[in-house]
C-alpha cells in the first residue's frame, strides 16, 4: 500500500470514495449519513493544497487499481491538536489497516501533537475502533474551544439524532493520556 499527499487529480475519486464508505450506514438504520453528501471538491482542495490530505492507494502489480484511493484521512490543526476531521475507506478495503495506518501517518506529518477527532460512540467502526487504536473519549470538561464549536457544527447538522464523542490520542512517543475510562460500548 502506498500513502501519499493526494494531488488535483485524486479529489474526484474521493468524493466517490466517501459516498461508498457511508452506504454501511444504511445498515445501521442511519439513511441519513449514507445518503450526506460527501466534502465538496472545493473543500478538499483546501486540505490538499495544504498538505493535510492523505490517500491510500495500491501499489503497482497488488492487483487492484494502483490509481484508484482505496482510503483517505484529512486533517486540520485545533487547539494545540491535529484533528481528525475525516477517514474514509472503501468497504471492500476495510478491516485491513488503511485507517490506522493513514491515521498514524497524518500523525507524523502534523507533528508530536495530541490527535482529536469526533465520531459516533455506538457504531462498530467508529468509537470501539478509536478506543483501539489509542484513543479515549473525552468528558464534557475536557473539551477545548475548538471541540465545542466542531460538536455545536455537528449538531446544527443533526449529527446528534445518533450519540456522538470526541476522542483524543497522546502524541506519539508520549506517556498515554489518564483521562475517564471508554463508554461501555466503545469497549
Amino acid at each position: 500500500m502506498i500513502i501519499r499527499i493526494a494531488t488535483p487529480e485524486d479529489l474526484p475519486a474521493l468524493r466517490d470514495l466517501e459516498r461508498a464508505a457511508g452506504e454501511p450506514f444504511r445498515a445501521l438504520g442511519m439513511p441519513q449519513i449514507a445518503d450526506d453528501e460527501p466534502p465538496t471538491t472545493a473543500q478538499l482542495t483546501e486540505y490538499q493544497q495544504a498538505g493535510r490530505l492523505l490517500v491510500a492507494h495500491d501499489e503497482p502489480g497488488e492487483g487492484g487499481a494502483e490509481d484508484r484511493p482505496a482510503a483517505y484521512v484529512m486533517w486540520e490543526p485545533v487547539d494545540g491538536c491535529t484533528h481528525i476531521e475525516q477517514v474514509s475507506v472503501r468497504p471492500d478495503r476495510a478491516r485491513r489497516g488503511l485507517g490506522r495506518a493513514l491515521i498514524d501517518r497524518a500523525e507524523q506529518a502534523a507533528g508530536p501533537y495530541p490527535l482529536t477527532l469526533t465520531t459516533f460512540a455506538e457504531v462498530p467502526w467508529n468509537a470501539p475502533y478509536y478506543a483501539r487504536i489509542g484513543f479515549r473519549v473525552l468528558a464534557d470538561t475536557e473539551l477545548t474551544p475548538g471541540l465545542r464549536a466542531i460538536r455545536a457544527h455537528e449538531a446544527a447538522l443533526g449529527l446528534d439524532r445518533w450519540p456522538r464523542v470526541c476522542m483524543r490520542r497522546a502524541a506519539a512517543g508520549a506517556a498515554p493520556e489518564p483521562g475517564p475510562a471508554a463508554p461501555e460500548s466503545a469497549r
